[in-house]
């Protein structure tokens, strides 16, 4: 199996390398595994592609290119220049540090990656670790995710379903915020929506009277539905969520269409 793996915290960041030990296990020892990721950090940059100007993409060194643009030009950076002549059978986008549950998930440039990685017709997954109070200190705070990752992944490429019509599944995986060994299992969920926290813009004056604005997060730990992802993760879970680009409401459909056609 070729593997091409990248994210959205850069290609120094140590969530890159857990992810490179979970994809050559899962290629295994007659596979291959090639980085394509981003020069500097990417975060909170979504699906957003380098539309009006090209890419500067460098090799580091055997099946490594860092490529200065976003999770998602990395993607095509790796589909149609670095593993033009051998595609990829799949993409693998993390592993993130922080979670990329409920409303994380429309910000974030690790799904980004794996939603352009479904939009070229491949099949694509994002991998995430959930911080807190019992993993942050961690000499490896990714811990979980290299404990469970490697199997998640190989039973999603065993038993996903990978369909979807015109817009393909691509699947978003969070790690609880525990150690390894106190993770209790996996669940597949809906993506969920944290009641009361949203980003927010906050002022800040530079030396220079310059001002500027920071943004903040919000609460990540707060009281969640049990059933969705984030709920899931604060109860020591492994979530699977399948996504699909359609932003449809589709169960506004034929209401509007009564009232408006």
């Amino acid at each position: 199996m070729r593997i091409l793996i990248t994210n959205d915290d850069g290609i120094n960041a140590p969530g890159l390398k857990t992810l490179e030990a979970i994809a050559k296990t899962v290629a295994g020892p007659d596979g291959e595994v090639w980085v394509v990721a981003p020069a500097f950090e990417q975060s909170g940059v979504g699906h957003c592609i380098s539309y009006t100007h090209p890419t500067l993409i460098a090799e580091m060194g055997p099946r490594r290119f860092a490529a200065e643009g976003t999770p998602a030009d990395c993607v095509l950076a790796g589909i149609h220049y670095v593993m033009k002549d051998t595609p990829p059978d799949l993409i693998l986008s993390g592993v993130n540090r922080g979670n990329n549950a409920a409303e994380n998930v429309l910000y974030s440039g690790t799904l980004g990656a794996a939603m352009e990685g479904a939009l070229q017709g491949k099949r694509a997954i994002a991998l995430s670790q959930y911080f807190g109070p019992d993993n942050a200190s961690l000499d490896d705070p990714f811990e979980a995710a290299a404990a469970h990752g490697a199997e998640t992944v190989q039973a999603l490429v065993d038993h996903g379903s990978w369909g979807g019509g015109e817009y393909g599944t691509f699947y978003n995986v969070n790690f609880p915020p525990l150690p390894g060994g106190q993770v209790k299992g996996r669940k597949v969920t809906r993506q969920g929506r944290r009641p009361d926290t949203n980003f927010s813009a906050e002022p800040s004056i530079a030396p220079n009277g310059r001002r500027f604005l920071w943004v903040r997060g919000g609460n990540q730990h707060g009281a969640v539905d049990a059933e969705t992802d984030a709920g899931a993760n604060l109860d020591g879970y492994i979530s699977i969520t399948p996504l699909r680009a359609d932003l449809t409401a589709h169960d506004q459909l034929s209401v509007l269409k009564g009232r408006l056609e």
